[in-house]
């Protein structure tokens, strides 16, 4: 984690295109839900890409390729550039969209091949995006868990595994993943003066919520935050009310493809136990009604970037309002919006595919999932 000379945000500001993303404020919003400010971290342009996933992808690259050479960290892009030079290496991930897009562009950047392993369902857009980077996509025909386990049983010599989810045995990567994304909420800070009030944050394995928790709990017990879930994918939701990691069935489709995961990270898992405030679940629905307000707002997001906002308004819904949320006409709310419309687009229409045999191999556990957030 992160503790080394170089931090992942000093990294990231040498990366050719690195500008804070724009935090937008919804003074209409602020009004109707009586805090000072609700602003919008619109995560839709990162380095060019529509996610905000470059970010731990970049970081993580950086990570496992300096630890194959045995070296710290680069403190540069340039220096990291200069290591991968001559380096006949393949980086290797599942994904269903933006945490593939943004590695296989990280390492055409860096001179070097990706192949990524990606689960039945996903659009045409999507698929050609991440095949626009660069990368050999394996279609899988799996669902998403069992795409996780052919990536990283598919790995040979001179391939390495950059899954931004983790199982026993396979923390580091993820762990530096996260460490990547504490440049979002390090931003965050910047641009209103201290930290917020409330996160929410869209949520999958739980890899961007567990950053959001690091980060926020760092200003003690004021700044809370939120996971927001789909209703048909809420593992967060039901391992907190069981006190305990729980698989959910993530067969039905949701239009918040990046957030259709149904086990919790398990590094993220002792983080989210000590130190999430709440998480609520919203439907498609409720999404797309988001999705829709924050257009005609001027913010342009997809249904997981939607999902904040219409988990905002479930959270005050099932609570009573600000107050019971421990918020009140001085609280600073951030929405993440953690992708553009266009980062998913088309329509995810997963159906349950018939899983395909194989022998056992190393890599996650069955019911382990790999996700966006």
């Amino acid at each position: 984690m992160i503790g080394e000379s170089t931090h992942p945000q000093e990294f990231h500001r040498t990366i050719p295109g690195y500008r804070v993303t724009d935090l937008i404020d919804l003074p209409g919003l602020a009004v109707e839900v009586g805090a000072a400010s609700v602003r919008v971290k619109d995560e839709s342009d990162r380095f060019g890409l529509p996610a905000f996933k470059a970010l731990g992808a970049s970081w993580a690259v950086n990570r496992v390729i300096s630890a194959h050479l045995g070296l710290p960290p680069a403190a540069t892009f340039s220096e990291l550039s200069d290591r991968a030079a001559g380096l006949e290496l393949v980086l290797v991930t599942a994904s269903d969209g933006n945490h593939g897009r943004a590695l296989a562009h990280i390492a055409a950047r860096l001179g070097l091949r990706s192949r990524i392993h990606v689960p039945a369902g996903l659009p045409a857009s999507t698929l050609e995006a991440i095949r626009g980077e660069g990368a050999e996509l394996v279609e899988t025909g799996l669902i998403y868990d069992r795409s996780v386990e052919d990536a990283a049983a598919s790995c040979g010599d001179g391939e390495l595994l950059v899954q931004d989810t983790a199982w026993d045995g396979y923390e580091d990567v993820p762990g530096w993943i996260v460490d990547g994304y504490s440049t979002l909420f390090a931003e965050v800070d910047e641009q209103l003066g201290g930290p917020a009030s409330l996160i929410l944050v869209p949520s999958g394995v739980g890899s961007l919520l567990q950053a959001a928790v690091v980060h926020q709990g760092r200003h003690g017990p004021e700044a809370r935050v939120i996971a927001v879930e789909p209703v048909t994918a809420a593992c967060i939701t039901a391992s907190m009310r069981a006190g305990r990691p729980v698989s959910v069935d993530t067969s039905q489709p949701t239009s918040m493809a990046g957030l259709n995961c149904g086990t919790v990270s398990s590094l993220a898992w002792p983080v989210l136990q000590s130190g999430l405030d709440d998480s609520v679940t919203v439907t498609d629905a409720e999404a797309a009604a988001a999705q829709d307000e924050l257009h005609d707002l001027g913010v342009a997001v997809g249904p997981c970037g939607a999902a904040s906002l219409a988990g905002l308004r479930a959270a005050l819904t099932a609570s009573g309002g600000p107050g019971a949320l421990g918020l009140d006409e001085s609280a600073h709310i951030v929405l993440l919006s953690t992708e553009s419309a266009a980062a998913n687009a088309g329509v995810y229409a997963l159906s349950a595919p018939a899983h395909r045999d194989r022998a056992e191999c190393p890599g996650p556990t069955t019911g382990r999932t790999a996700g966006s957030s």
